[in-house]
């Protein structure tokens, strides 16, 4: 029998996505977490500038940081601007901080973030991934697997 799906996120407005993580990582589970912002980091997101191709993140004692997330300065914002990379706080319930850093403590596993993105009341979200890196390999027979599906689809579609 096949595994139930998750649910996926209210996303209204995806600003920012790494989608070279689905590839390099296998996603056991995914987390909605809040991000703790300036006023110009959200000014410079709705504008659609960000990036999180190279970053992860870090569970330290009892709270969850976004490392290395590149926020560009907004264009308007002076003195007022903050530093593009600089460590960003994610908001989540402490039994799920709990969880988060018992898997990757215990299990080897890696936070990866997925997407950056404003939900439906506005606020900005990031998709959190539980995921365990893939090798070589495996990066090879996912490929194949999800080629096979994308040919499926097709002869479906023209048989069908």
């Amino acid at each position: 029998m096949a595994r139930p799906r998750q649910p996926e996120f209210d996303k209204k407005k995806v600003v920012a996505e790494n989608r070279r993580a689905r590839f390099d990582y296998a996603v056991e589970s995914t987390y909605e977490a809040g991000i703790a912002l300036t006023g110009t980091e959200v000014k410079s997101l709705r504008f659609g500038e960000g990036s999180i191709a190279e970053s992860y993140a870090q569970v330290t004692e009892e709270e969850v940081w976004l490392i290395n997330a590149n926020v560009p300065e907004f264009s308007h914002g002076n003195r007022f601007n903050h530093e593009p990379k600089r460590p960003r706080k994610l908001l989540l319930h402490a039994r799920e901080i709990a969880r988060l850093h018992g898997a990757v403590a215990r299990q080897g596993m890696s936070l990866v973030p997925l997407s950056i993105y404003f939900n439906s009341r506005g606020r900005a979200k990031v998709e959190l991934a539980l995921a365990k890196g893939r090798k070589a390999p495996d990066k090879r027979e996912y490929q194949k697997e999800k080629d096979w599906k994308r040919e499926q689809g097709r002869l479906l579609r023209q048989h069908g």
